[in-house]
């Protein structure tokens, strides 16, 4: 069996203003591990003031397949988490997605 090779790869977007998120951090970022031979992120993390939304974020993105595209992604977050920093969110996963988009096309990986 193959060995399972991963990439950590992050997003960052600034944090909805008026929201607790706001008072705490500037930044919502995301940190996506992903497996280079299959695309799928094998684990998740994302700044959240509650452990509750970071565990929802996790299992909502763990298992999705990056070359299923951006739309798949950010459809996941629209359908499923409706909270003020939605919109961060979605951006923050966009800046990953296209971080690991551009390490994939350098050959590194």
């Amino acid at each position: 069996m193959a060995e399972n090779k991963t990439v950590l790869i992050s997003g960052y977007a600034q944090a909805p203003r008026g929201t607790g998120m706001s008072e705490t951090m500037t930044w919502i970022g995301v940190v996506l591990e992903i497996d280079l031979n299959t695309h799928v992120i094998v684990a998740a993390d994302a700044t959240f003031v509650t452990d509750l939304a970071r565990d929802f974020f996790r299992r909502t993105v763990i298992g999705y397949k990056l070359t299923d595209g951006l739309d798949g992604l950010v459809n996941l977050v629209e359908t499923r988490i409706h909270t003020p920093s939605k919109n961060s969110l979605q951006t923050a996963l966009q800046a990953a997605f296209q971080r690991y988009v551009e390490f994939r096309q350098s050959g590194k990986g």
